[in-house]
């Protein structure tokens, strides 16, 4: 049943028909962790990357760019401001950051697939902001929104994913100053999972919630959080006008921001594990104090996104133990500022859907897992250093989530997993093969890839000897044949498109 129904805003014979006629695909509930969290830093190291981070932002303090109005907050809070560099006194910052909640609830249309961020939970959503697109069949090019809606469709089809995202890819095709109003239609219309809203520029944020009023209602969007997004940080320690001009639009609004460090290590930040952190949870605080100071109890999500750096070639990398050390690390910093964590992904440098982008993502994705993550964006679908969104590797990351449903589940000791009457049935010398008990657990007992080939080697060689992008390749085409759009009330949709025919038509095209 779609949200629009559930809030009883009518819609008549049209709407009843288009939900009769609408097939909904099967999403898996949010992961739950049943797994301890794995935790790399002793209290000791945590109290020093704390007061160092305090010392940074009393000391060195960090830069609120071309922003006036932010800077008359902090010097109304007790900053000390000079320009634009902000100086925050010891305490000020976390004191402030402590009004934000640990968990909030991002409502979905179709209210079956909202998630709750942070606690346990892991959610997990798609790549983020390529300009490229690559398939096997047209190799790589610049995004068009035809790329995008199909992504958002291969996100509402994929089961492990709970978010349809935000920028999967950037339409380049469509002027920039509009194209944000195109991709939250494909959001919106194409999918009924939750998704996130535009960070580009303030004026394309408030679209963004008058969007979600019109698909919501204004009443339930003022008392809810319907839309989570990115706003990063310049890092080292500077807040330009664009992301916290978004960041403002959301936090009034009471939608949820994840603050996000950006940080290639060696470049962005020092070379060493404590000191990025150092660096990454003083940015983070600045951010998140920031935030409450626009509102109080504003949902937001403690961010890191850390690469390390080549040292030969300056090429970001992926995957990497450092990589690891800063994943986990900050997670145990965000819990000990109870507040949901976003990092990890499906990070690779590799050019294609091969053995290096295989390596990489497994390593960042089951980091994630371990680390704590509430909040995993860049889940599937990134390949070259995030330049690419890759349809191939999408769905193969895609499915690969369902690895780490299972994985969080951990091991169950119940009766039935303790097994004892299929080892009596059995005994010495048996096979459990058509045992009562393997008869009775064999459809749910093992996870199992819905892309990968396990068949014999005959049988392989037979089918073409089709590797993973070949295969992968063939379910995104099964998957776009058998798509059908989700219910929506056709009043709605019609609202929806007579907003952005208005938006559009009161400003020139701009490609800059």
């Amino acid at each position: 049943m779609t949200q629009a129904r559930r809030r009883g805003r009518g819609g008549g014979g049209a709407a009843r028909r288009a939900e009769r006629t609408a097939v909904s695909f099967e999403t898996a509930p949010v992961i739950e962790r049943k797994i301890p969290n794995l935790e790399m830093l002793s209290e000791e190291a945590l109290d020093i990357i704390e007061a160092n981070a305090e010392q940074v932002l009393e000391e060195i303090g960090v830069a609120f760019v071309d922003n006036p109005k932010a800077l008359e907050r902090w010097k109304a809070a007790g900053a000390e401001v000079t320009g634009e560099r902000v100086r925050i006194p010891k305490g000020l910052a976390r004191k402030l950051c402590a009004t934000a909640p640990s968990e909030f609830v991002h409502h979905a249309r179709n209210p079956e697939k909202s998630v709750t961020i942070g606690g346990d939970n892991l959610v997990l959503a798609p790549v983020y902001g390529p300009p490229f697109v690559r398939d096997a069949a047209g190799g790589r090019r610049y995004a068009t929104i035809a790329d995008f809606q199909k992504f958002v469709k291969l996100a509402y089809m994929s089961k492990w994913l709970h978010l349809s995202g935000g920028t999967i890819c950037e339409p380049t095709d469509l002027p920039v100053n509009k194209r944000h109003l195109d991709m939250l239609l494909a959001h919106m219309t194409l999918s009924d999972k939750p998704f996130m809203g535009s960070v580009t520029e303030p004026s394309r944020a408030r679209d963004s919630v008058e969007m979600c009023e019109i698909l919501f209602g204004k009443e339930f969007v003022a008392e809810n959080t319907v839309m989570t997004s990115l706003i990063n940080i310049n890092s080292p320690l500077t807040f330009d006008d664009t992301m916290m001009g978004a960041l403002e639009v959301y936090a009034e609004a009471n939608q949820a921001s994840i603050i996000s460090p950006f940080i290639v290590g060696g470049a962005m930040a020092p070379v060493s594990v404590v000191g990025t952190l150092t660096q990454v949870l003083a940015e983070v605080m600045a951010g998140v104090a920031y935030s409450q100071l626009i509102r109080k109890g504003a949902p937001v999500i403690f961010g890191t996104f850390v690469t390390s750096i080549d040292m030969n070639s300056g090429a970001p990398t992926f995957g990497t133990p450092e990589a690891a050390h800063i994943t986990n690390g900050a997670g145990q910093l965000a819990r000990r500022m109870g507040l949901p964590y976003r990092s990890a992904g499906s990070f690779c440098g590799s050019k294609l859907p091969d053995a290096q982008a295989a390596y990489e993502t497994a390593n960042s994705l089951n980091m994630g897992l371990l680390s704590g993550v509430n909040f995993m964006l860049h889940a599937c679908g990134w390949l070259e250093g995030g330049l690419v969104a890759d349809f191939e590797k999408f769905v193969l990351d895609a499915d690969q989530l369902g690895a780490l449903h299972h994985m969080a589940r951990g091991v169950p000791v119940d009766e039935n997993a303790q097994a004892m009457d299929a080892i009596r049935e059995v005994g010495p010398g048996g096979h459990y093969l058509g045992c009562a008990h393997t008869q009775a657990n064999f459809k749910t007992a093992f996870w199992r890839s819905e892309v990968f080939d396990y068949k014999p080697f005959e049988t392989w060689e037979e089918e073409g000897a089709r590797d993973s992008q070949t295969l992968a390749s063939a379910r995104v085409e099964k998957l776009i044949e058998t798509y059908q759009p989700p219910a929506l009330d056709p009043e709605i949709r019609s609202r929806l498109e007579a907003y952005i025919a208005e938006k559009k038509a009161s400003m020139p095209d701009s490609f800059m």
